[in-house]
């Protein structure tokens, strides 16, 4: 006998149903893929001069804010660790190290969120005991704010 019932939307604390992704995280699930594609297709020093030009046009798509900020992260994060490769990263600019995604930023266009964010992922060396952020909100960037994120790509990459 085969079994025709559809799994139930899975309810959470507030009685509302989830529903699946949003169209934003499908959007950047997709630009993944494609990432992933045409990064198949590319030498590594193929991939290496198009990562930068990849990422340099999706800051220039950006809306102002996301855009004066991401290209000024992406001066430092090359200034801070210049053998991180820019590359994009689920639609994002992202920077890697030996293929993998150290650092990344989120523009807060993206994902209809009120500020954007440089992130982490777990290749980063930012380990400081038990807990530490991965993930850190920007809406401007001071001398200090510049300082403090290029001593964590360094460590990052250390």
């Amino acid at each position: 006998m085969k079994d025709t019932r559809k799994p139930a939307a899975s309810a959470t604390a507030g009685g509302k149903t989830f529903e699946g992704f949003t169209d934003e995280e499908r959007a950047a699930m997709k630009e993944h893929a494609r990432e992933l594609k045409a990064g198949a297709r590319r030498s590594p020093r193929a991939a290496k001069a198009d990562g930068e030009s990849d990422v340099l046009a999706k800051i220039a798509e950006m809306p102002e804010p996301d855009r004066v900020l991401a290209e000024r992260l992406h001066a430092l994060i090359k200034a801070a660790a210049p053998g991180l490769a820019p590359r994009t990263w689920y639609g994002m600019p992202a920077y890697a190290w030996d293929g993998k995604v150290v650092c990344f930023f989120k523009p807060a266009a993206k994902f209809k969120t009120r500020y954007a964010a440089l992130g982490f992922s777990d290749q980063a060396t930012l380990d400081d005991g038990a807990m530490w952020p991965t993930e850190y909100a920007v809406t401007e960037l001071t001398a200090a704010d510049e300082a403090r994120i290029a001593a964590l790509v360094k460590k990052a990459v250390s």
